[in-house]
């Protein structure tokens, strides 16, 4: 098997201990990319996925570390960067990727409960891209994907929260694109439509098959398929690429 131009490169994923960001880590050390996993409560699992890289790394080289951190706070983002740095001597990916889903009619929605969710959303993107882009910068490589969603382009009742932090995202991430692109450093948005996960209490109950029913495609994504496409974008073959939001959503939208 050839090697991939990825081999020995490093990625830091928040929230891969499950769904999406789990499946960015499987994929991306299927490549040869270091991966550091992170989560905030369930060490378990963070272990768990560790050492499903590792078995990945026997035949790619990829190899894992886990860092326990809320990255809402600086002191766990830094932290979280200088574990790769020390471990696997860069960051070339960052996947920002851990967030919170709260559901709340708006006329009853606190504003402590509007800022956290807000919060965590841009405050994390915002930590670790300080953090990490320097070391990008001695490379000369770097891309940064930061996960919004489609409710935030179409709209969505009871997530006034969600909607906002997510929409923060992509002008966020714009601004990272034009500020770095002569430095080989990329940003993006991958905006996944509705897709099958592991949902926790707090988003709220199973998706109502009348909106499965609106998708065109007929059915939910995979997070193998959201992924696939952040893994696309980490690859050189996306190097004329930043800044986009990609919209991965079986045709709800389309974008603009």
């Amino acid at each position: 098997m050839a090697k991939s131009a990825l081999a020995g490169k490093t990625a830091v994923i928040t929230g891969s201990t499950r769904n999406i960001g789990r499946a960015t880590a499987l994929d991306l050390a299927g490549d040869g990319v270091n991966i550091v996993v992170n989560g905030v409560q369930d060490e378990a699992a963070a272990k768990s996925v560790a050492d499903e890289v590792d078995a990945i790394g026997k035949e790619t080289g990829a190899k894992a570390i886990l860092k326990m951190g809320d990255v809402s706070k600086k002191a766990d983002c830094d932290a979280l960067i200088q574990a790769a740095v020390d471990t696997f001597g860069s960051v070339d990916i960052l996947v920002v990727n851990a967030s919170t889903r709260g559901k709340s009619a708006f006329l009853e929605m606190s504003h402590e409960e509007f800022r956290r969710v807000v919060d965590l959303t841009l405050d994390s993107a915002f930590f670790l891209c300080q953090t990490a882009i320097p070391h990008m910068q001695k490379t000369g490589f770097g891309r940064i994907v930061t996960l919004g969603g489609v409710s935030c382009h179409v709209g969505m009742p009871n997530r006034i929260h969600n909607l906002v932090g997510k929409s923060g995202l992509v002008g966020f991430t714009r601004g990272i694109a034009k500020e770095f692109a002569t430095q080989g450093i990329a940003a993006f948005v991958v905006s996944p439509g509705y897709i099958e996960t592991d949902r926790p209490a707090s988003a709220g109950p199973a998706m109502d098959p009348s909106i499965i029913n609106s998708i065109p495609m007929g059915r939910q994504g995979e997070m193998k398929e959201i992924s696939a496409t952040i893994r696309f974008l980490c690859q050189p073959e996306s190097a004329f690429l930043t800044g986009q939001t990609i919209h991965a959503n079986g045709g709800v939208h389309f974008g603009s």
